[in-house]
């Protein structure tokens, strides 16, 4: 009986210290301050509008239609 109390008790120092680990875990800050938030916006805004370029391109245009063209164009 003596042994199982004592299992018992390390248990739930274990379990005690985990949670005390996660709560210490919680309060740290960790998150992106407001200016990362903001380059991370215009670093996205930069990059959808390269992509738009890209993709408006004649070059790009062409290579677009012709694929879609011949997914059309499969005879079944």
């Amino acid at each position: 009986m003596q042994v199982k109390v004592q299992a018992q008790t390390q248990v739930r120092k274990r379990l005690g210290a985990w949670w005390r680990a996660r709560r210490a875990a919680a309060r740290r800050d960790a998150g992106m301050s407001t200016t990362e938030y903001a380059m991370g916006t215009i670093a996205a805004a930069a990059f959808a509008a390269v992509l738009y370029k890209v993709l408006t391109s004649g070059t790009v245009s062409k290579a677009l239609e012709s694929v879609i063209g011949k997914a059309l164009d499969v005879p079944f």
